[in-house]
C-alpha cells in the first residue's frame, strides 16, 4: 500500500490528464445520448416513421461530421470506433487491391496497435510490409517515404499525430509522392487523435481514407468513422446486411452516433481549445523542466494534447500507482497496449531505464492551471518519497 511512503496527499478533487486514452465525455453529450435512447431506440433500417426519425438522426451526424473533415456525408462511415475504422481501411485494402504485381503496404514502426497489427496479419499472409522507422524527433522524413513508394504499393497508412510522444507527421505531400512514383497506392491516416483538435481536411491531406473517433473529443466510447472516398472501393471485412453501402453491415447505435455528432458540434470552435491546451502544455512542461532528473520525450514538433516524460530510476507503474491513490491520473503509453513496455519510445531509439520510467501527460480543454500546479506538486513529491524508499530498501539490504 502506498502509505508506506508516509505521503498520501489527501484530495477528493480528480485530475484526469490522461486524455489521450478518453475524455470525458461533455454534458451535451451525455443528454444527447440519453434523449436518443429514450426517445429514438428504433432501428434506422426500419421503414416507419420511428426508423426515419432514427434515420435522420444519423443522416445528421454524417453532415457533421462531412462538414468538419470537408468531405460528402456519404463517405462517412460508422464504426465502433477507431480500431474498427483502421482494421477495415487496412485489411479493405488489401483484399481488394492486392494482385500477383501489387501486395506491398507502407507504415511506420510508431503506429497505434490498430495498424500495427492489421499490418502484420497481412505480412504473415504474404504480403510486403515496410515499417518506416522514425528519427530520435519522431519524425519520418520525406526521402524514406519516397523511396519507399514504388509500382507495387497498394496503401500507404500513417498517423497524422502519434498518440504517444505527440509528434506530428507532415502528411500533405505523401499523395503527391504515391502520383511522382506512378503508384496506384491508397493513401490512409489515422487521424485519431487531431480530428476536432486542428484542421483535418481531407483535400488538403489528399487521403483516401481516414479514421476518426469519439472518445478522443468529449464524446462516447465506442463510436468512431472511417472517410472512405466515393473515387475508391475497398471491400468490408464483415458480412450481414446491406447498411452503410455493405461495407459496414449491422445495426447502427444511433444514441452513440448521436453523441458523436453533438461532441463534433461541440468542437467547432477547436482554435480556442487548442490555444488554452497550448498554454497548459508550456506550463506543465516549464514546471517539469524544473524537477531534478526529468527527461522529456517530445519532438519539436509536438502536438500540445500530448506531453511525455522519463524520470530515470522511478519505475513507471510504481509513480502512476501513488499518484492514483492522490487522485491524479495519468499513463505510461498507449491503454491499448496494457502496460506493456512501450513500442513507439523503443522505435525513437530511448534506452530501457528510461522507457520503463516513461509517463504520458495528456490534457483537455478541460484542464486548468490549478490542476497543472497540483499535478507537478504531487509529482514531485512522489518522485522523492519513491527515490528515498528505493535507497532506505538498499541500504536494508546491505545491512
Amino acid at each position: 500500500m502506498w502509505c508506506d511512503l508516509n505521503i498520501m496527499i489527501f484530495n477528493s478533487k480528480e485530475i484526469y490528464l490522461d486524455n489521450a486514452a478518453a475524455t470525458k465525455p461533455s454534458d451535451g453529450v451525455i443528454f444527447e445520448i440519453q434523449k436518443t435512447l429514450s426517445k429514438s431506440y428504433a432501428n434506422a433500417s426500419s421503414i416507419h416513421r420511428m426508423g426515419f426519425e432514427s434515420s435522420k438522426i444519423i443522416k445528421k451526424a454524417r453532415e457533421n461530421i462531412a462538414q468538419m473533415l470537408g468531405c460528402k456525408e456519404s463517405e462517412i462511415y460508422f464504426t465502433s470506433g477507431g480500431t474498427e475504422a483502421n482494421n477495415l481501411a487496412i485489411l479493405g485494402t488489401a483484399a481488394r487491391f492486392k494482385s500477383k504485381r501489387a501486395n506491398k503496404i507502407i507504415t511506420t514502426e510508431f503506429e497505434h496497435h490498430s495498424v500495427l497489427f492489421p499490418c502484420k496479419k497481412l505480412e504473415s499472409d504474404g504480403f510486403e510490409v515496410v515499417f518506416l522507422k522514425p528519427d530520435e524527433n519522431g519524425d519520418i522524413s520525406s526521402d524514406e517515404i519516397l523511396n519507399a513508394i514504388d509500382e507495387r504499393t497498394i496503401l500507404v497508412s500513417m498517423m497524422m499525430v502519434n498518440n504517444e510522444i505527440g509528434s506530428c507527421l507532415s502528411l500533405q505531400n505523401v499523395k503527391n509522392m504515391i502520383v511522382q512514383k506512378r503508384s496506384k497506392a491508397i493513401f490512409h491516416v489515422d487521424a485519431a487523435q487531431s480530428f476536432c483538435k486542428i484542421p483535418t481536411k481531407v483535400s488538403k491531406l489528399k487521403c483516401d481514407l481516414l479514421t476518426t473517433t469519439a472518445h478522443k473529443v468529449h464524446g462516447p466510447q465506442g463510436i468512431g468513422a472511417l472517410f472512405c472516398s466515393e473515387k475508391i472501393k475497398i471491400s468490408p471485412i464483415n458480412f450481414g446486411g446491406k447498411q452503410q453501402n455493405s461495407l459496414r453491415p449491422g445495426t447502427e447505435c444511433t444514441a452513440l452516433i448521436s453523441g458523436f455528432s453533438k461532441a463534433v458540434e461541440e468542437a467547432c470552435d477547436f482554435e480556442n481549445s487548442f490555444e488554452k491546451v497550448r498554454k497548459l502544455y508550456e506550463e506543465c512542461k516549464n514546471s517539469l523542466l524544473k524537477i531534478n532528473g526529468i527527461k522529456m520525450n517530445i519532438a519539436s514538433n509536438s502536438f500540445p494534447y500530448i506531453l511525455n516524460l522519463s524520470i530515470p530510476g522511478v519505475k513507471n507503474e510504481v509513480l502512476l500507482n501513488f499518484l492514483s491513490s492522490n487522485n491524479i491520473f495519468i499513463s505510461s503509453s498507449s491503454a491499448c497496449a496494457k502496460g506493456n513496455r512501450s513500442h513507439v519510445l523503443k522505435s525513437i531509439g530511448l534506452s530501457r531505464d528510461r522507457i520503463d520510467s516513461a509517463v504520458r501527460v495528456s490534457f483537455s480543454k478541460n484542464n486548468t492551471s490549478e490542476e497543472i500546479k497540483r499535478f507537478i506538486d504531487v509529482l514531485e513529491k512522489g518522485v522523492d518519497a519513491i527515490k528515498n524508499k528505493e535507497t532506505n530498501n538498499a541500504m536494508n539490504c546491505l545491512n
